[in-house]
């Protein structure tokens, strides 16, 4: 890999020379005159416009302050590309983007678009020169680098390097589906994932979810798919999971965002549900205080409201055992401590356990109404608490 110093440095006029926007996309595409592709196809979509970062990249210039380094990779005698990575797109769009007329920003107390800064203002932040290195290498050389050197102050997530990685037809044709912000899909799914389109958020979890299908991880799913001129599977996987889950559940609860519903519905799927029992169910959980992990419920339904794990369920305080184990213990008179085995006929019928031998276990089950306090309370060997379970 070479890099070298571009002399004279490019001014932001001829950097911004044919910029074109695509706001559908969110792409910064094109510059000097066209021949600066800005975003090609294996880069992550702009995310600047939040009104702090594209606005800073502005207030930088006019403040006569540095932007730091740009990196071109040369692919041609008179065509340069810009290394995302080694962040030069995001600030190259949103200087296109300012001069163009997408955003504003304050200056001297009154919000300004660029065509209504004061002239001198305009010719001063169209002469500001840009400091570039351009980079000339093979594409395996061009993807190590894209890889292993993140953007200053945002870096790129796994699912931006692995698009970067093996960028084709498959990556931009799913792109396009799960990473554009304008899709109206996107309310929908952002129930259950967590995330963004822009930081590829839901195309991670649609590649996650048929390649755990599939025995496989991620980056095996894409590089057998690199050159694919669909993606039918991909799609029709993640719509499976997307309406299964919606159709399970009547109620969209904020726990069930961020889920691993890919794994639940390779679980779950085949079991039939009542969608009004389950929706009863949820609400019955949600309004009981015991239930410490509610994120939990959603599984502990799915599975037959078998693993009580899944719930945390708030359990008795030491406290509440102190006292329980002492007054079972004084009470025993001749026989266990542990009314279980005060009842049997072994070795243990009039064994006092100590307090660490034993185990805080409700009389009435929680599962079935018992409440978590003193008066549902009993101590008993952990022998026969494991062997009582749920009933």
């Amino acid at each position: 890999m070479k890099a070298t110093l571009k002399l004279p440095q490019y001014t932001v006029r001829e950097i911004v020379d044919g910029f074109v926007y695509n706001e559908l996309e969110g792409k910064g595409l094109f510059g000097l005159a066209g021949k600066l592709v800005i975003q090609p196809e294996y880069q992550r979509s702009y995310i600047y416009a939040d009104g702090k970062k594209d606005v800073a990249v502005i207030e930088s210039l006019l403040k006569g302050y540095p932007l730091g380094l740009f990196y071109f990779n040369d692919i041609s005698d008179d065509k340069f590309e810009v290394l995302e990575v080694l962040d030069g797109q995001q600030r190259i769009t949103s200087i296109g983007r300012f001069v163009t007329g997408k955003f504003s920003i304050k200056y001297e107390g009154y919000m300004h678009s660029f065509s209504s800064l004061p002239p001198d203002v305009q010719e001063f932040l169209m002469t500001r020169e840009l400091l570039v290195y351009h980079c000339k290498g093979l594409e395996n050389e061009i993807k190590a680098w894209f890889k292993t050197i993140n953007i200053a102050g945002v870096p790129l997530n796994d699912q931006e390097l692995l698009n970067a990685a093996y960028y084709g037809p498959f990556v931009t044709m799913a792109k396009k589906e799960f990473s554009n912000s304008g899709n109206s899909n996107i309310q929908k799914w952002s129930a259950y994932i967590k995330g963004s389109a822009k930081r590829q958020d839901f195309l991670a979890a649609a590649l996650s979810w048929v390649a755990e299908s599939k025995g496989q991880d991620i980056e095996s799913y894409m590089s057998a798919n690199r050159q694919a001129d669909n993606i039918t599977e991909l799609k029709a996987y993640f719509n499976s999971v997307i309406d299964w889950v919606s159709g399970v559940f009547d109620d969209v609860e904020k726990e069930m965002c961020g889920l691993d519903w890919g794994e639940l519905y390779e679980r779950f799927h085949k079991t039939p549900y009542n969608p009004a029992e389950v929706s009863k169910a949820v609400r019955r959980l949600y309004g009981d205080g015991y239930v410490k992990n509610r994120k939990g419920i959603f599984e502990y339904v799915l599975g037959g409201e078998v693993d009580k794990k899944l719930l945390n369920i708030r359990v008795f305080d030491d406290v509440v055992k102190q006292s329980v184990y002492e007054k079972q213990t004084v009470a025993a008179n001749g026989v266990s401590n542990c009314p279980h085995c005060a009842m049997g006929d072994d070795a243990n019928k009039a064994k006092i356990w100590r307090l660490n031998e034993m185990d805080a276990d409700h009389v009435t089950a929680w599962s079935k109404g018992g409440a978590t306090d003193i008066s549902n309370c009993q101590m008993l060997c952990k022998t026969h608490n494991r062997a009582k379970g749920n009933k």
